[in-house]
Parts: C-alpha cells; structure tokens; sequence
C-alpha cells in the first residue's frame, strides 16, 4: 500500500481544436493540458475528468492516445508517464422534484473504467440530452433513472458538491437523498462534499454515515485543480483502486480530505440579491435583515442546519481527518509570478504545502512571504466569509 493525492472533479474548457466544452472554463482547460498540470506543477496522482463523455473531448483522448505518451490500464483509466492516471467521467444535470414538489435539478459525478464505456455512456445520453457535446447539461432523466445507465456500462455515479444552492440534492432538491435514490440508495459509495462544506457540517445528517466524502476542486481553470483534493491509501492507480477506496474495500481508503475552510467558499452563508450583500445572523438565515426579502442565496451553513437530523456533528469511525488546505493562489502576497517560481524551483504544490520546511521556503521569497505560507498552512489566517457566489478570503490575525 502507498499513499496518493486525487482530485476527482476537474472541468475540460475547450476541446484541441477550440470547440467549446465547458463554457465557464478556461479555454487552456483540455484533456492534454491537464494531465501535464497534474504530472509537472500539481503532483496529482489521480484525476477525474468529467467532460469525457462530449464527442469532441473523445476525439481529443485518442488522438492523445496515439501520441504514446499515455495507454489505456486493464483496471480502468488512463496513464500519463507512467505518473498521473485519469479517470474518464461525465457531469450530468437530472430533473428532481424537490420536497415541496417543484422542479429542482442536481450535478451527479458519472465516472467510468474505459474509454470504449465512457463513449457507449454519451451514446446513450445523447437521446436525453439536447447538446451531448457541452458539459454539464440537463437531461430529461431523475438521478434514479440516471445510475442505472451509469452502471450499465460499468460506471459509478456519485452526487456532486452535495450543498450548493445552485444545482445540488441537498441545496435546492432534497432534504433527504434516500428520497431520491430510494432502494437505490446503497448504490451511492460516496458524496463531494464542495468548497462550502466540511465533514463537520456534512455529519450533522445521519444518512451520510455510511458514505465515503470526497473533497474535489471542480477546477475551471489550471492553476484551480488540486485547490481540494484526497489522500488515499491504495496499492496501484487504476479505476479499479479508486472504486475500492470509496466503497472502502481491501485497506483501501481515504486517509486525510484536504479542502478550504469552508468560509472561503463561495456559497457559505446567504446573501441578499436585493441588497447585493452577505446577511449576517445565527444560522440558519432565510431572509435579508436590511430589506426583509426572501429574494436570497441560501448558505451552504445555513441550509445544512436547516435539514440536519442531529444535535451536534458525529462522524463514524472510519471518517477521516478533514485538513483545512490553503491553496498557494489563495494566500496573501503570493502573485502568479511568484507562485510560478515556487513550482518551477520546488516542483509541485503538493511538495511546497506538504514537504518543504519554512528555512526552504524562506531562502527563495524572502521572510514576509514565506511567514504568509506558513500562516496558511498552520491555520493563523482569519477568514472573511464568502457567500452569494463570492468566495471568502484570508486576513491577517
């Protein structure tokens, strides 16, 4: 067994030939580009692409193919020089009806051991979708429907950035996912979290504690991905090892989530789209304090104590440390010059917020900044909360 960093949810912005895939994303966001970000700057040893089921995105993997910088593993995924695998997904919208019984819709994390799979997936899909080529689009299926067909060809669904006001179960759809899924619900191994939320606010719900949490970036731009990311304990990189990590299966396992504080989330606490502000107040928060509207973005923080079904937060045994992770392009000072230097003397991110000692980081940037990284990684920072799709953000303590 060794032990892994993963990031499972990362966005493709344009095909090789500039077709658009997802439209947020940055157009330096393709398949190529992103295995050589997580081999040269990110040291990511498992990734999740989940634009692969787009046509053009399936054009872009064989010709990379063809290169011979990668191959195709028997247990499922890609590998890039022998040093990063990539598992090939799919992020599709369902339709839900939420438990007031108006029309929702929620992101659900579709990922597949082969390409020959992934390619029969869009197949399928593109009879339920009206543009298969773009990511992220709604179909005309439930979540119930959807992971029968995810299994079909040999995948595994698992529901994304579970809390978010916008395009989540828990957000804006359910109260309870063992609603949605119903006799299906064991088939769900895992949940991500999002950048909103932690395992100490998920474990207020009882349901989920049978279920493995991932923290992913949902990365729409390079320097974006490993912004959150896992630490698993596993003996190969394949499909087949990421699977048993999230049904926990065999030793393999999660052994350390490592995400943003969730106040530096963009959705944390509710904003006001009257007033254009943050709504200050003892969670849960439901309407504006200045104008009385209930014109709102609910927080993930106040939504979740709005469902919870416990007292006070508990996590199962198994559940792992939750380490609040500052990303380089997050703490104060550091420019993309800078932060460029650092990767390019040092290697990757993983080994800068991981490995090196404060003397190593100091001799390079000098004492202020280098006191900043260590205030970032030691949690000295005091955070201004994000909320109403504004993210938080660092202030001296």
């Amino acid at each position: 067994m060794y032990e892994i960093f993963a990031d499972m949810h990362i966005h493709i912005g344009r095909s090789e030939n500039g077709k658009p895939i997802k439209i947020t994303a940055a157009r330096s966001l393709n398949f190529a580009n992103i295995a050589k970000e997580c081999v040269t700057r990110k040291g990511i040893n498992l990734a999740g692409i989940i634009d692969c089921a787009s046509p053009y995105v399936i054009e872009d993997i064989e010709n990379f193919l063809k290169t011979g910088e990668a191959y195709e593993l028997e247990k499922g995924g890609i590998i890039y020089k022998d040093k990063v695998c990539i598992i090939l997904g799919s992020e599709i919208e369902t339709s839900e009806i939420n438990d007031e019984g108006k029309t929702g819709s929620a992101h659900n994390l579709c990922y597949f051991p082969h390409l020959s799979d992934i390619k029969k997936f869009s197949n399928e899909m593109s009879h339920h979708i009206k543009n298969i080529t773009l990511s992220s689009q709604r179909c005309d299926l439930s979540a119930y429907e959807l992971i029968d067909i995810v299994e079909k060809y040999n995948g595994i669904l698992v529901p994304a950035h579970c809390f978010t006001p916008h395009k989540s179960f828990y957000g804006n759809c359910t109260s309870s996912l063992r609603r949605i899924f119903k006799e299906k619900f064991d088939r769900i191994y895992a949940i991500e979290l999002g950048l909103s939320a932690d395992t100490y606010l998920a474990d207020k719900i009882s349901e989920l504690e049978t279920k493995t949490f991932l923290t992913n970036s949902d990365a729409h731009s390079l320097p974006k991905i490993a912004r959150e990311y896992n630490k698993m304990q596993v003996e190969d990189i394949n499909y087949e090892e990421f699977l048993k990590v999230l049904k926990r299966e065999d030793g393999r396992k999660i052994l350390k989530n490592y995400g943003l504080d969730p106040k530096l989330g963009k959705y944390h606490r509710t904003y006001c789209e009257v007033c254009k502000k943050q709504i200050p107040g003892i969670p849960p928060v439901t309407k504006c304090d200045t104008c009385d509207s209930r014109n709102i973005t609910m927080g993930v923080y106040d939504r979740i104590e709005i469902i919870k079904d416990k007292k006070e937060s508990k996590s199962p045994g198994f559940r792992p440390e939750y380490v609040y992770q500052i990303p380089l392009t997050f703490i104060p000072g550091l420019g993309q010059k800078t932060i460029d230097k650092l990767l390019e003397h040092f290697g990757t991110e993983m080994t800068i917020l991981h490995k090196l000692s404060n003397d190593d980081i100091e001799a390079f940037v000098g004492e202020k900044l280098a006191r900043n990284i260590e205030n970032a990684r030691d949690g000295k920072f005091e955070i201004k909360e994000g909320g109403g799709g504004v993210y938080g953000h660092l202030t001296a303590s």
